[in-house]
């Protein structure tokens, strides 16, 4: 009997393309999974398909994210929608005079206004924001910071690493939960002091017997305060917010109150509670922030064109005051109780087994730890977060209590039939 013979890589490649599983997936990646396929004999067919499906999930790629977590790390924290045509930006052109300008210039005012500060600048991301600020202004002399502020976050930017890297010297005061005005006087008086640097613990909460020394009480010391906020709250009284602000931001600090409180320097994300790309923000004092915007690194860690646009458009979006309709974050934020209701009944209502509950929601990406934002949500026995995953349109949800959670604060209202399609497919296939 003579053997079959493996199909050519070709050949199985574009039979992969034509398939579910290799959709949109070029044609020399095709080929390497035939190829990978073919050399490992048995069932060729099921493990190129395997391999493509695998290969496509693999990828960078949009999801629907059920998961109550409104900024998720993992799934690009803020979700943002920007789009521009294919044409040259005036990034480093001033248009008035003809002559070669800042790529900070148009964003810095912008943020400028925001804050009510005299000057700012954007750059990579809050990291980078950090760094060049103790480069740029403290490198070889010494930054105190309290010891219950010097805060590892995710993805391993820890304080005193930081300030290593930048060639500051960490001077720690006070400790773990108590440190006071007298304990950073302490440290100006026995250190070369260039900066206080007061770091918003972004990712956890400390309770109990504890103290700390608010901006304004810094500000009296002497040298310049440096508050590191992270979340990116612009404004504690939210203008943009239908009446008081959410109860949700009890105690977050803000960009414009800190400054306002005697801070020199604030930095914050683009990509939390801003609602924007991921950036870093760095708004205060003219002199600092131009010192830090002539410093060699700062042309390292500059956003290119596409993160500036958007950036400028969030700004903008805030001085019309219209964030809660055109920023996602927000727009989900402001989505009422009754309108979750509503959503999630529908969707339940198509999908045999399932039933509608009360959920509670996070900011998420450390921003406001420790609180929740009440939600609705659709619940599933038993366990499907894998079968949702594989969606056309991954979808990510989260188990508790042996049932499947699709959390519908987190999820766009035009993305509800999708969900509903998805769930239903998932549980005829089970």
């Amino acid at each position: 009997m003579t053997p079959t013979r493996p199909p050519s890589v070709d050949a199985l490649a574009r039979t992969l393309a034509a398939s579910d599983a290799g959709q949109g997936l070029p044609h020399p990646l095709l080929v390497d999974v035939a190829r990978a396929a073919i050399a490992s004999g048995g069932d060729i067919a099921a493990a190129a398909t395997a391999a493509a499906e695998d290969l496509r999930h693999a990828m960078l790629t949009p999801v629907i994210n059920a998961t109550g977590v409104l900024l998720h790390t993992n799934l690009g924290r803020a979700p943002l929608a920007h789009q521009q045509a294919a044409r040259a930006q005036s990034i480093e052109l001033d248009l008035v005079t003809g002559e070669r300008g800042s790529r900070q210039a148009a964003v810095g005012r912008l943020f400028a206004r925001l804050c009510g500060a005299e000057a700012a600048m954007v750059v990579n991301n809050n990291a980078a924001a950090v760094l060049l600020v103790m480069t740029a202004l403290a490198h070889g002399r010494d930054v105190a910071v309290s010891r219950g502020e010097s805060v590892e976050i995710g993805g391993g930017f820890r304080v005193p690493e930081v300030l290593a890297q930048s060639g500051a010297h960490l001077v720690d005061v006070g400790t773990t939960n108590r440190t006071r005005r007298s304990d950073y006087v302490g440290a100006v008086e026995r250190h070369d002091v260039a900066l206080l640097l007061k770091v918003h613990p972004s990712n956890y909460r400390v309770d109990g017997f504890v103290e700390d020394t608010p901006v304004a009480e810094l500000a009296s010391i002497g040298p310049p305060v440096v508050a590191d906020l992270g979340s990116g709250l612009l404004d504690a009284t939210c203008p943009w917010w239908k009446g008081a602000p959410p109860p949700w931001l009890h105690d977050e600090p803000a960009a414009v109150q800190t400054l306002a409180a005697g801070a020199a320097l604030v930095t914050f994300s683009g990509d939390k509670l801003l609602g924007g790309p991921q950036a870093g923000i760095i708004v205060g004092r003219r002199d600092l922030v131009e010192r830090c915007a002539r410093h060699p690194l700062a042309r390292a860690l500059r956003p290119g064109g596409l993160v500036l646009a958007a950036v400028h458009e969030i700004a903008l979006a805030y001085l019309r005051r219209d964030v809660c309709m055109t920023v996602a974050f927000w727009r989900m934020a402001a989505t009422t109780v009754a309108d979750l209701e509503a959503r999630a009944t529908a969707i339940a209502a198509t999908v045999p087994g399932a039933i509608v509950l009360p959920t509670e929601a996070v900011p998420g990406a450390g921003s406001a730890p420790g609180v929740t934002i009440p939600s609705r949500g659709v619940a599933l026995d038993g366990d499907h977060l894998a079968a949702l995953r594989r969606a056309p349109l991954p979808i990510i949800a989260r188990v508790r209590d042996g049932r499947t959670i699709l959390d519908l604060r987190s999820v766009d209202p035009d993305d509800d039939p999708i969900v509903a399609a998805a769930v239903v497919s998932v549980l005829d296939a089970t």
